[in-house]
């Protein structure tokens, strides 16, 4: 008798801090995006995903696939403005598999030729743990070129 009472406390206790529960960190995500976008008077489409994407220039060459090989200038910062990383002008080259989720999908809406801008959430890029130099949870915003789709 005395585990069925102490159960029923604790389903008691559990039942009434639902409405001390955290905000869910993919809404909070969201809700900074959103006012990143606001902020900084920006034009984006959203993928399904949760991706947002800016095409700046269209470009005029092929569209590369999610295992295309690919040659890319870019500056990645957050969206405090605090840059961690920015190619040189000729770019990097690498397969857009071997890369974050959100480089994967994000470049496939580009051309050869495009150049714009990759906002991608934390379940994109390195979720709620980071990796060096990018804390855990951080959106990471990305001024792209995709000069080349090899």
């Amino acid at each position: 008798m005395k585990h069925y009472v102490s159960l029923l406390c604790l389903f008691l206790l559990t039942s009434c801090m639902k409405d001390f529960e955290v905000p869910d960190a993919l809404d909070q995500t969201e809700t900074d995006i959103v006012k990143y976008i606001a902020d900084n008077n920006l034009n984006t489409q959203r993928s399904n995903s949760g991706l947002y994407y800016i095409i700046e220039e269209e470009g005029t060459g092929d569209s590369p696939a999610t295992d295309s090989n690919v040659t890319v200038a870019y500056k990645r910062y957050l969206l405090d403005g605090t840059v961690f990383d920015q190619s040189s002008s000729s770019g990097i080259s690498f397969n857009l598999s071997q890369v974050i989720p959100g480089w994967t999908e994000g470049l496939t809406y580009f051309k050869e030729g495009g150049k714009g801008k990759l906002i991608i959430p934390s379940h994109l890029a390195y979720g709620p743990n980071g990796t060096s130099g990018i804390p855990g949870g951080a959106v990471l915003v990305f001024d792209i070129s995709l000069l080349k789709v090899l």
